[in-house]
This record gives C-alpha cells, sequence and structure tokens, in this order.
C-alpha cells in the first residue's frame, strides 16, 4: 500500500493511516482537522504492531483529545512521532469517537 499523506475521515471507526511494513520515516508533523461546524470530535492517534492480533501492542500519542468544532490539533514534536515502520514494526491508527465526526488529517514528511 502506498503513503498517503491526506485522509477525509467520517463517523466512527479505526482508521489505518499508515500500515505496518510501509517503511515510512521522517515525519515531521501531523494535523487533525475537526471539519464540524458544530460538533466537538474526540480523537485517539496511536501506533499498533499487530492490528489483526489479539495480543497487538499499543502505544498512544493522544488519547481521547476532544478537537473543538472548526478546529485544529497540531502535532509537530518529530521524536514522538518517530516510530519504527518495517514490516515487524508499528502501523499509525486514528480512532474516532462519534458517528458525527469528520475530520481531515494531513501528515507532512
Amino acid at each position: 500500500m502506498a503513503f498517503t499523506p491526506y485522509h477525509n475521515i467520517t463517523g466512527s471507526l479505526n482508521y489505518e493511516l499508515i500500515a505496518v511494513g510501509e517503511r515510512i520515516t521522517g515525519i515531521k508533523s501531523i494535523m487533525i482537522t475537526n471539519t464540524h461546524d458544530t460538533a466537538d470530535a474526540e480523537v485517539s492517534l496511536f501506533i499498533q504492531d499487530d492490528p489483526l492480533g489479539a495480543a497487538a501492542s499499543t502505544f498512544y500519542i493522544v488519547h481521547t483529545v476532544a478537537i473543538p468544532a472548526d478546529a485544529s490539533l497540531l502535532l509537530d514534536n518529530q521524536s514522538i512521532l518517530s516510530f519504527n515502520n518495517s514490516k515487524g514494526g508499528y502501523g499509525l491508527y486514528l480512532k474516532t469517537g462519534a458517528t458525527t465526526s469528520k475530520l481531515d488529517v494531513m501528515i507532512n514528511r
């Protein structure tokens, strides 16, 4: 799967931003924008080594953070956004908390 820097997310789900094994390095920032005009969006951003396995290791970068309507969250600490994305490493995932969530996610390398 090829790296996609831009994502439009609607609804409540776990969304794969970067798959395990894509070998993506050098993430400089991630911008998560709540495009809903009235509702806050609750988001969690995390890395996980085996999304389909029962014993997956999950590490949260942000956990259940509320982003107000028409607002953005910028994560720009490169040391926090650095992780092993090799075949035996981790993928990057976003979880939304409400079925009304409308988000844009931009990953800058």
